[in-house]
């Protein structure tokens, strides 16, 4: 038998020790996780991305009666990226979440299926997505590329 050791590499930073398009990013998805359509979780979600050409795009998560049928804001996002801006790399994901009714922010990182999804875009644009993950009290979790969280990622159907 032979051990594999995995190891991941988070950076921690308070808010204010982001540089401003991070701190910008951070802030378009607290703006948009109040649009999130969470009635039966009370989880909101926001999703900001900045692709390569600049653009800045951003969504909250819509849940459905009919579970799992609700989109997660990091997939739709992204979705809503390559569709629209094809040819344009997504080169950072800031992600955020709040309970209903609760001013603080909860630490959030994105499920399995986001996780793949964001592996199938650095696949896709053959390019690292940098991710920031808001935490409670300013606490940001910088990530630089999906391997750090799923390290024995899903990548080949022919292997």
């Amino acid at each position: 038998m032979k051990k594999v050791e995995v190891k991941t590499e988070i950076e921690e930073l308070m808010l204010d020790e982001l540089n401003s398009i991070e701190q910008n990013l951070i802030s378009r998805a607290q703006e948009i996780s109040k649009q999130a359509y969470a009635p039966y979780s009370g989880f909101h979600v926001g999703a900001a991305v900045l692709l390569e050409n600049g653009e800045i795009l951003q969504s909250s998560n819509q849940e459905n009666v009919s579970f799992p049928t609700g989109v997660c804001a990091e997939r739709l996002v992204l979705g809503y990226a390559g569709a629209n801006f094809p040819n344009s790399a997504p080169i950072m994901l800031a992600v955020v979440a709040q309970r209903g009714g609760e001013e603080t922010w909860a630490g959030v990182s994105p499920c399995g299926i986001c996780r793949q999804t964001i592996n199938e875009v650095e696949n896709r644009f053959q390019k690292s997505v940098t991710m920031l993950f808001l935490g409670p009290n300013g606490l940001v979790r910088r990530v630089k590329g999906i391997s750090q969280l799923l390290p024995l990622k899903f990548d080949d159907l022919k292997s």
